[in-house]
């Protein structure tokens, strides 16, 4: 019988950190213009967590499924793998991703109820990307749309859902704000499909890897991630975001020490090392809108 604790593993808590990041920095544009209702945001945290946990465990279920993930896959061998690694059956990791949905599902329809349907709308759309992501007849990441998905979720989705709980309504601030940290959430997947090039070839599925090929993929890799700090450093002197956000630029460092180790070779633990990055950045982005809404007081 599998324990909490492998339940737990399977969800694969230490990517969470990006989705509350991503729910945050949505609220705290939302700030900008009026009070922030903490309670909805916890409860729009801990909805959006449910559903990319659930996204997470399907994931495997359909990759294991489709012999994506075989023993001998970096996944497998740098992270527990739920059922490659034996800890549980498939039936049973099915059944913890749809209990993870029903969960995100039910915090969906309390803040629409709470607050505006817009907000069942947005998760809507979010729950069927994780759910197509590698689920049939889709199947996103086996057609190169993987990061496609995962930069609509994390970026322009999870930003506009969470402005829209605190504001009721739609706006262009959200999404702006939303694209450097969407691109970097999506580099993640990015790092996984430079690494698994020879697996996914293996197992007969279309990647950016796969596609582009080892070199190819990483200058595509490095183009996206300057292009994010780009971004930030244009949409501050434009003023459509606040000069604040310069701050992110304190994570270049290590940005640039991810590249380098990238260069000399992928490691199996590539996406991971991605989301270090990623939550340096986010950190830093949350702190440069806190520091807008406090100083504007």
């Amino acid at each position: 019988m599998p324990t909490l604790k492998d339940y737990l593993v399977a969800a694969r808590p230490w990517s969470f950190s990006m989705t509350a990041i991503s729910v945050t920095l949505g609220t705290l544009v939302a700030w900008r213009s009026g009070p922030v209702e903490w309670g909805w945001y916890l409860l729009a945290v801990a909805g959006t967590i449910c559903c990319h946990a659930g996204g997470n465990v399907l994931n495997d279920y359909f990759d294991a499924r489709n012999q994506v993930d075989q023993p001998d896959s970096a996944t497998a061998r740098y992270r527990p793998h739920p059922i490659v690694g034996g800890l549980m059956q498939p039936r049973t990791v099915l059944t913890e991703a749809l209990f993870l949905f029903a969960l995100a599902g039910a915090a969906g329809l309390l803040l629409a109820l709470g607050r505006t349907w817009l907000v069942f709308w947005i998760a809507l759309a979010g729950l069927l990307l994780a759910v197509f992501y590698s689920g049939g007849p889709i199947t996103l990441k086996y057609r190169a749309l993987g990061e496609a998905a995962v930069f609509a979720i994390w970026g322009p989705l999870m930003f506009l859902g969470a402005y829209a709980v605190q504001r009721r309504a739609l706006a262009w601030e959200p999404i702006v704000a939303s694209i450097p940290f969407g691109v970097l959430v999506a580099l993640v997947l990015y790092a996984n499909n430079i690494r698994d090039i020879a697996q996914d070839k293996r197992s007969g599925i279309a990647t950016l890897g796969t596609l582009l090929g080892q070199e190819r993929a990483l200058a595509g890799f490095t183009a996206l991630m300057l292009a994010a700090y780009a971004y930030v450093a244009a949409a501050a002197a434009l003023g459509a975001i606040t000069p604040w956000t310069l701050l992110v630029l304190l994570s270049a460092p290590t940005a640039i020490g991810l590249l380098r180790t990238f260069r000399a070779g992928i490691p199996d633990a590539s996406d991971a090392m991605t989301a270090r990055l990623d939550t340096v950045f986010g950190l830093l982005y949350m702190a440069a809108l806190a520091l807008d809404r406090v100083v504007r007081l």
